[in-house]
């Protein structure tokens, strides 16, 4: 699913109005009424509607709904924030449709005397400001959006919460804090981002039939990762398949202390499909990972607590995962990294210690492969690539970088962000709270080495395997609740997570 930004939902709204051809009003009507339908659905019962309006066409569609929610015969104050202008064209065409309605209270908020408390039960419709906002909410505006959040009811907002801006980082901003957001037609930037959580809510997409032509001819630079797009990346296996055809994936993990990191690695790496593994570990993870992991071969390092040296053919393996619990305090590990990247030419997966590494010693990143996958959380990220001032100057960054570097940077968050080397990034819809756990990491590292090694390209490894990684945690938080689930858990999930994309 693609992700618009402000202009090109503006634009599609036009295209629409142009093409199907539809009037402006009309289509607001449309909006209007697929949000009245949802509040039928949600709130049957409410006992009035507070609508609270600005003069753009975001107030325009709360004028309509308020219209709408009276013919429906709940009780409806309507709360039009004065600017000294008439507003838009179709603001004025639905405030003059909703002056025929001599029972509807209309209220012009001028000036804070005219900011009333809210009564008590009711549901508050914010239609302030729409997608177009472009400057910080101050003064009246502010006041009276502080008084919203503060009346201790239901807010829902329209197109995106009043004082957020869609395309840009809103931190440190006043904003409604709203319990659901009910959008169009598809994802904005805005609703992707941790530093927005707070205000966004629940996220509703109403479908209001823009039309399909512009969508499909649109390209665009963010996308979300659907179902479609994760079918088309799956490939099923065949009939006369063997363990050859899945490939042979080295993982080099783990330390003393360290070993349940190469343990979760290891079984994730073997259950997401890889043919053959062979796990490098120090000498004290023998017994550990031969005992839990028996599938795996070994092979140990010459050191008894860490990982210094690769003393085998590099070239013999399709994928190298390296990372989870290797350490970064000797020397003799942060060679063997270097040494490592120096000679492997093919992509590897680079997670946990080996970042961490990369953060100490940045003239690695010269050496790392291209194609080659990094799945930083923010902290290591910005370890590598330095500091950013919020969430969307951080996602921004990690697009350039792994256009620049020519790899493939997963952002670990909420909603995870593949950065492609071609300048793209994809947001992944699966996972859940629950996945904040020791060791969920080190089972994204296996999946994606195990993916690698099938011969899925870098860019179909992240995908699918982030994917898959949070439907498997939202499978087990399913069962388990997100506050018991262990990473071990997810990992016992991905055959399921499996099952159910084979069926899309």
């Amino acid at each position: 699913m693609k992700i618009l930004s402000a202009a090109e939902i503006r634009d599609w709204d036009q295209y629409t109005i142009l093409h199907e051809p539809i009037t402006s009003i009309n289509l607001m009507e449309r909006a209007s009424v697929a949000v009245v339908k949802w509040l039928l659905t949600q709130y049957p019962a409410a006992e009035s509607y507070g609508i609270y309006c600005g003069k753009g066409n975001n107030g325009g569609d709360g004028l309509a709904i308020a219209r709408l929610l009276h013919e429906q015969h709940f009780p409806v104050s309507v709360h039009i924030l004065e600017f000294g202008h008439k507003g838009t064209d179709d603001f004025q065409a639905n405030l003059a449709r909703l002056h025929q309605y001599a029972e509807i209270d209309i209220h012009f908020v001028q000036s804070t005397e005219q900011i009333h408390p809210v009564p008590e039960a009711q549901v508050i419709i914010d239609a302030l400001f729409g997608s177009g906002l472009n400057r910080a909410l101050e003064g009246l505006t502010a006041t009276l959006v502080d008084h919203l959040n503060q009346s201790g009811q239901d807010i829902i907002s329209i197109d995106i919460p009043s004082g957020l801006f869609t395309d840009r980082s809103s931190k440190g901003a006043i904003a409604i804090k709203a319990k659901h957001t009910l959008s169009f037609q598809c994802y904005k930037p805005a609703f992707l981002f941790a530093e927005n959580s707070g205000f966004t809510g629940e996220l509703h997409l109403l479908d209001i039939g823009l039309h399909p032509d512009y969508y499909r001819e649109l390209q665009v630079q963010l996308e979300i990762t659907d179902q479609s797009l994760i079918r088309s990346i799956y490939k099923p296996r065949k009939k006369f398949a063997h363990k050859g055809h899945f490939g042979h994936a080295l993982l080099v993990a783990g330390s003393y202390g360290k070993m349940g990191a190469a343990v979760l690695s290891a079984r994730s790496c073997l259950q997401s499909g890889a043919g053959l593994l062979t796990c490098h570990v120090p000498e004290s993870g023998y017994t550990i990972l031969q005992s839990v992991v028996p599938e795996a071969m070994l092979q140990t390092d010459k050191n008894q607590m860490i990982n210094t040296s690769l003393h085998a053919d590099l070239s013999g393996y399709d994928a190298i995962g390296i990372g989870p619990g290797i350490g970064t305090a000797a020397g003799e590990t942060i060679m063997m990294l270097h040494d490592l990247l120096d000679a492997y030419r093919s992509p590897v997966v680079l997670d946990a210690d080996a970042l961490n590494i990369i953060g100490l010693q940045k003239d690695l990143l010269q050496l790392i492969p291209k194609g080659s996958i990094l799945s930083p959380h923010p902290k290591e990220f910005e370890r590598i690539f330095g500091p950013t001032a919020n969430d969307f100057d951080r996602a921004l960054l990690a697009i350039q970088k792994a256009k620049e570097q020519g790899l493939v940077i997963i952002l670990k968050g909420h909603f995870t962000l593949i950065a492609a080397p071609d300048g793209k990034g994809y947001f992944n819809p699966t996972g859940n709270p629950g996945m904040a756990t020791a060791g969920s990491g080190d089972v994204l590292t296996g999946m994606l080495t195990g993916l690698l090694a099938q011969g899925y390209h870098s860019l179909e490894a992240a995908l699918l395997a982030v994917y898959l990684h949070g439907l498997a945690g939202d499978l087990a938080a399913a069962d388990l609740s997100m506050e018991a689930m262990l990473a071990g858990n997810i990992s016992d999930y991905i055959g399921k997570a499996y099952q159910q994309i084979q069926s899309y």
